[in-house]
């Protein structure tokens, strides 16, 4: 399949979609048409507004109910689109891949299913669509932000390129951005926290330990920010890396947070708050973490007060492709808060995750990603990829450490 027109419909308009978006309108020579579409009009028109400001480019918007499968195929037909780019909820992977494959086009997301009644993400739903878009002629992109998503590719460029093979393998999320609130999540409220508090899980020698949440800390001297308190966690590259490079041994995800972070989410967990269950309250039922999402901070808003910088990468252990033995490779992103809402009005947590959107549209709208199927990250070719990260304000750097990881 060659070259796609360039017809995007863009669906969910969170912070995430205001990075992406305004990265697509950027690049109209790729992204000729876009349309944004949410349940909340008036947030898809607030970004038209910003994009047409900032970049003189013309979005249309439209008002969806991503869950009722009839009505995104409605859209997609409407719009001529090619390419539906799902910048929602995890929740509503499932009906939108429903509706891509109902009206015959291309699917990206940024993150993987997970049912709303239970903080389980895992890709077997995900995955189990495999033949269906096979037998249909059409791709579907799973993950395609910054982690899950860039961290994949840095593993398969590495792969590509330094080393024959991976044997273990370690992702590190560092955010040393600060902002004046006393609590806010750094994306999605309530997806944050449901991941945060979620049990620990990483791949060992064949098989996942798991381990509580919040529990297992080392500090680590990242590049740019300095010592940090970095936290085991699970993370859904975790999974595919180890089911798509068997050759892994030890796979594991990081990130940081401060001790005030870990306070309040250890007590709004002690008191309930963060539960998904509905509960009655004053007559009316409830979710928790729902009413919790309301309290605090909208991430989006929080890109003119937020300062410093972020680095994501992968520490990487191997045998090396020239033969010299086994060689350890930290390849990371550094991304500074102010200068991506110079760029698109967003705070770095929105950009490390719109821009690969934007990347991974681009690869599947310029003919390079379109084989029949649904495909993770790291099982695609990283190149052009990896370019167009240094091109469109992601730029990347890759060093040889002294070892592996001592810890």
């Amino acid at each position: 399949m060659g070259t796609l027109s360039g017809k995007t419909l863009v669906v969910g308009a969170g912070g995430v979609s205001h990075a992406a978006v305004h990265k697509m309108a950027m690049n109209s020579d790729i992204f000729t048409e876009i349309t944004l579409a949410s349940r909340t009009k008036s947030k898809c028109d607030s970004i038209a507004t910003a994009v047409k400001q900032r970049v003189g480019v013309d979005i249309a918007t439209a008002e969806l109910d991503a869950y009722k499968v009839a009505d995104t195929v409605k859209l997609i037909r409407e719009t001529g689109a090619e390419l539906l780019v799902n910048l929602a909820l995890p929740y509503q992977d499932l009906v939108l891949m429903d509706a891509c494959l109902e009206a015959g086009i291309h699917y990206l997301d940024t993150a993987n299913y997970e049912p709303e009644d239970e903080a389980k993400f895992e890709y077997h739903w995900q995955w189990a669509y495999q033949e269906r878009f096979k037998q249909a002629g059409l791709t579907a992109i799973l993950g395609s932000g910054f982690d899950p998503g860039v961290t994949s590719v840095f593993a398969t460029w590495l792969k590509k390129h330094k080393l024959d093979t991976i044997r273990q393998i370690d992702v590190l999320d560092a955010n040393g951005g600060t902002n004046d609130q006393e609590f806010a999540t750094n994306f999605n409220p309530e997806i944050n926290l449901r991941e945060v508090l979620a049990e620990v899980r990483h791949w060992e020698n064949g098989t996942w330990h798991h381990s509580p949440a919040m529990t297992h800390k080392v500090e680590y001297d990242f590049p740019a920010i300095g010592p940090k308190n970095m936290y085991l966690m699970y993370h859904e590259e975790l999974e595919s890396l180890s089911t798509h490079f068997p050759e892994i041994e030890r796979a594991r995800f990081w990130m940081t947070f401060g001790d005030a972070y870990i306070t309040h989410a250890k007590v709004l967990e002690n008191v309930g708050m963060t539960r998904i269950d509905p509960v009655m309250h004053d007559g009316k039922e409830i979710i928790p973490i729902q009413f919790l999402k309301t309290l605090l901070p909208d991430p989006g808003d929080l890109g003119q007060e937020t300062k410093g910088k972020a680095c994501i990468g992968d520490i990487a252990t191997g045998q090396a492709k020239d033969g010299s033995g086994e060689k350890t490779y930290y390849i990371y992103n550094i991304c500074d808060h102010e200068e991506c809402f110079a760029e698109v009005g967003s705070q770095a947590v929105s950009y490390t995750t719109g821009v690969p959107a934007m990347i991974g549209a681009a690869q599947v709208l310029k003919g390079n990603w379109t084989q029949p199927g649904v495909w993770n990250m790291e099982q695609l070719d990283p190149d052009d990829f990896m370019d167009m990260l240094n091109e469109h304000g992601l730029p990347w750097q890759v060093h040889e450490l002294d070892g592996p990881l001592d810890f």
